[in-house]
């Protein structure tokens, strides 16, 4: 996918993984839009790179429609969503089980993806097709007891990628999942050590932006791109399902 002049919207763009994708893609010559709840680096960031800022609330769903709208109206089309928020959870399945905790876990990590895919749709296929990432991790390939609740929602967007892959392929849309093993983010900040001492190897933010540049280069859609350290990104490749016995 050639970004130069595209235009594109990064949700969580205002650090992290979205900041480093909204770097690169206006490096690429990309127009770009940033949505996020930190409003000072925000715009920050959209000021370096020559973009614009949104506050959204990845959980409304008024917000992100409105972050697609603003991005259409700056700039005249949307090509590509990348629907990146996100939050750790570490909400207790236990006798603490914390139901709010729960449910800002699943409103940003799962909600957020489904209401930036309904928003994003009809835009991209408007500008005559595009692409659409979602940061689901390596937790929703995998299972992760340190974070179950974590491990349920992006388990859902590995799911819903590959689910809706096939039809909104006909629309001239490709759909695909960002799964990243942990990286140098806010949102594993404090807890390196605990994650190095437990086997986690943390990835460079810049890992990451090269899986997605991979994503941007496949003809593929319905895939659902690891990265982690020491290996080239490249897709999970899911078994089938055993079918029913006819015998």
């Amino acid at each position: 996918m050639d970004m130069d002049g595209k235009v594109a919207l990064i949700t969580g763009g205002s650090n992290g993984i979205g900041e480093a994708v909204a770097r690169h893609l206006a490096g690429q010559g990309a127009k770009v839009v940033l949505a996020d709840i930190d409003d000072g680096r925000g715009a920050e960031v959209a000021g370096d790179i020559g973009g614009r800022f949104i506050h959204t609330d990845v959980s409304r769903p008024d917000h992100t429609t409105a972050a697609v709208a603003f991005a259409v109206a700056e700039f005249g089309a949307l090509h590509l969503a990348h629907l990146n928020a996100g939050v750790t959870s570490w909400c207790s399945m236990g006798d603490d089980f914390d139901p709010e905790a729960y449910r800002r876990a699943m409103g940003i990590n799962l909600d957020g993806v489904v209401y930036g895919i309904a928003a994003a749709r009809p835009a991209i296929i408007a500008a005559g097709g595009g692409t659409i990432v979602a940061t689901a991790s390596m937790a929703g390939l995998v299972v992760a007891p340190f974070d179950p609740i974590y491990a349920a929602n992006k388990h859902g967007v590995v799911g819903l990628v590959r689910s809706i892959a096939e039809s909104y392929a006909a629309e001239g849309v490709k759909v695909h999942a960002l799964c990243p093993s942990f990286a140098h983010t806010n949102i594993i900040k404090g807890s390196e050590q605990t994650l190095l001492d437990m086997g986690f190897p943390i990835l460079d933010v810049s890992d990451v932006v090269h899986g997605f540049q991979h994503i941007l280069d496949s003809e593929e859609t319905g895939q659902c791109w690891y990265v982690v350290a020491g290996r080239e990104s490249e897709p999970f490749r899911f078994r089938r399902a055993p079918g029913p016995r006819l015998d």
